[in-house]
C-alpha cells in the first residue's frame, strides 16, 4: 500500500501529460497559423465569449424575471376581471364590468355564450411569456381557461369558462413581458461590430509592417533586390526592420570589398603569369619547357575558376527567365560534348531568378555528368512554389559517405567519378553556392540510370 500512492500519481501524471500534449497537438492543428488571423482570433474570442455570458445573464436574470413580474401583474388583473363578474349585475352587454376594465386595468372584456375552450395551441419557440403567463393565471385563476400568446402580435387574448359564459379578455401584449430588451441586444451586437471593425483595421494596419519584412527577408534570401522597404509600424518592428536594413548593407558591402580585391589579385597574379609566360616563350623548346608550361596553364585555369567561385556575379538582378530554354541550351552544349542528352521540363517555365548564375549553376552540374558519363538526362518541373531541376547520369556515381565532401572547393576524390584531368575541383561548390544565394540547394543522390542525380531546387 505503501507504493501505490506514488505509483498512482506517476500513472494520473503522465495521463494527464499525454492529455495535454493531445490537446496542445489538436489546438495547433485548429487554429489558424498566420500572426494576423491569430492576432484577430485573440480579440475575437473575449468579445465574444464576454458577449455571450452578458446575454446569458441579461437573459436569465433580467429579461425572465421582468417577465414573469409583469406576467404576475397582468394575471392579478385578469383574476379582478374574473372577481367582477362574480359581484357585478348581470347587465344587458355588461357595460359596467367593461368599462371598469377598460378605464381602470385596460383591458378589454367581453361575455361569450357558454361553449368549450379551444384546444392548446402551438407553443412559441420563444415560451418564456407563454409559460410565464399561464403559471400565474393558474396560480390566481381557479376555473379553466385558455390563451393565445402567438395568434395577435400586440395582443394576449385569455378566454375563462366560467358557469354561464364564457369571459374574454384581451391584455396588450407589452404589458406582460419586457419589449425593449430587443434594444439591449441590438446595442450590443451593433457597438461590438464597431469595435470589432475597428480592432479588424487597427490590428491590419500593426500586421503589414510585419508581413512586409519578412516578403523583404525572404526576397532578399533568394538574391533578389529589395526595393522600395523602409522600417514602419511599431517600435519593436521598426527596430527589426532596421536590424535588417544593417545586416543587408554589412553583407553587401563584405561582397563588394571581397570582389574588389579578388579583381586586386587577379590583376596581380595574371601580371606573374604573363611574365611566366614570356620566360618560357624564350627557352628552348624541350620536355622540361613542355612541362612547365603545361603547368602555367593549369595554375591559370585554377585562377580562374577559383576568381569565379569566389566572385560569384554579384551584380545580376533576377528576372523573369524562360527555365525551358535554359534546359535546352544545355542539352545542346552537352550533345556537343559528345554524350547522348534528353530535355523536358514540366509547369510554367517563367521563373524570375538569376538566369545566367542559374544556368550556370545547372551548366556545371550538367558539364560534371558529361564528363563521366555517355548518356544524360536533364529534368526540370516548376510548381507554386519551388523549381527544381534534377541531372541524371550512367556514369559511376559517387559513394553516399562522400557525398558532401564534393562541395568543398578544390577537393577532388581518389575515385574514378572525380578524377577530373581538366577540372579544379570548383564546378559543385559555385553550383551549391549560387543556389544558396538563391535560397535554395543542391543535393545529390542515386539516379534511375544507374549513375549520379544532382538535383537543384530553388524556392519561386
Amino acid at each position: 500500500m505503501a507504493e501505490s500512492g506514488p505509483s498512482g500519481f506517476r500513472l494520473v501524471g503522465g495521463w494527464l501529460k499525454e492529455a495535454n500534449t493531445r490537446f496542445a497537438a489538436w489546438f495547433n492543428r485548429v487554429t489558424p497559423k498566420g500572426l494576423y488571423p491569430r492576432s484577430l482570433l485573440i480579440i475575437v474570442t473575449p468579445m465574444v465569449i464576454l458577449q455571450s455570458v452578458v446575454a446569458f445573464v441579461f437573459m436569465e436574470r433580467h429579461y425572465s424575471t421582468v417577465t414573469r413580474r409583469l406576467s404576475a401583474a397582468v394575471s392579478q388583473d385578469i383574476s379582478a376581471v374574473v372577481a367582477l363578474y362574480g359581484v357585478l349585475p348581470r347587465d344587458k352587454d355588461f357595460s359596467a364590468l367593461r368599462s371598469i376594465a377598460w378605464r381602470n386595468l385596460r383591458l378589454k372584456v367581453d361575455v361569450l355564450p357558454p361553449a368549450p375552450l379551444p384546444p392548446p395551441g402551438p407553443k412559441p419557440f420563444f415560451s418564456v411569456l407563454d409559460s410565464a403567463l399561464s403559471r400565474e393565471i393558474g396560480a390566481r385563476v381557479k376555473e379553466p381557461f385558455w390563451i393565445d400568446t402567438v395568434g395577435r402580435s400586440n395582443l394576449i387574448e385569455v378566454r375563462i369558462k366560467m358557469e354561464d359564459a364564457v369571459l374574454l379578455v384581451f391584455a396588450p401584449r407589452n404589458a406582460a413581458y419586457a419589449s425593449n430588451s430587443h434594444i439591449f441586444l441590438l446595442w450590443m451586437v451593433g457597438t461590438s461590430l464597431v469595435l470589432l471593425t475597428v480592432a479588424i483595421l487597427f490590428l491590419r494596419n500593426q500586421i503589414r509592417p510585419i508581413e512586409n519584412l519578412a516578403d523583404a527577408a525572404e526576397a532578399f534570401g533568394k538574391g533578389r533586390d529589395v526595393e522600395n522597404f523602409r522600417p514602419r509600424g511599431a517600435r519593436e518592428v521598426r527596430r527589426a526592420a532596421v536590424a535588417f536594413l544593417e545586416m543587408k548593407r554589412r553583407i553587401e558591402r563584405q561582397i563588394e570589398q571581397r570582389t574588389t580585391m579578388l579583381a586586386g589579385v587577379s590583376h596581380d597574379m595574371r601580371t606573374i603569369l604573363t611574365r611566366f609566360k614570356l620566360e618560357l616563350a624564350f627557352l628552348p623548346d624541350g620536355a622540361d619547357t613542355e612541362a612547365l608550361k603545361k603547368d602555367v596553364d593549369e595554375l591559370q585555369g585554377m585562377l580562374e575558376a577559383y576568381l569565379a567561385f569566389a566572385r560569384g556575379d554579384p551584380g545580376e538582378q533576377a528576372a523573369l527567365t524562360d527555365m525551358g530554354q535554359v534546359i535546352e541550351d544545355l542539352r545542346l552544349n552537352a550533345e556537343r560534348d559528345g554524350a547522348t542528352a534528353e530535355a523536358s521540363f514540366m509547369g510554367p517555365p517563367l521563373v524570375e531568378v538569376k538566369g545566367d548564375q542559374l544556368k550556370r549553376c545547372i551548366g556545371n552540374l550538367v558539364n560534371n555528368a558529361v564528363r563521366h558519363a555517355r548518356r544524360v538526362a536533364i529534368t526540370g518541373t516548376r510548381d507554386a512554389r519551388w523549381l527544381i531541376v534534377t541531372v541524371d547520369d550512367d556514369g559511376p556515381g559517387i559513394p553516399e559517405e562522400k557525398r558532401e565532401e564534393v562541395f568543398r572547393p578544390f577537393l577532388r576524390l581518389d575515385d574514378a567519378r572525380n578524377q577530373d584531368d581538366g577540372g579544379s575541383g570548383l564546378g559543385l561548390a559555385i553550383a551549391r553556392d549560387i543556389a544558396r544565394a538563391h535560397g535554395g540547394e543542391v543535393l545529390l543522390a542515386d539516379s534511375p540510370m544507374g549513375g549520379l542525380r544532382a538535383s537543384v531546387r530553388v524556392p519561386v
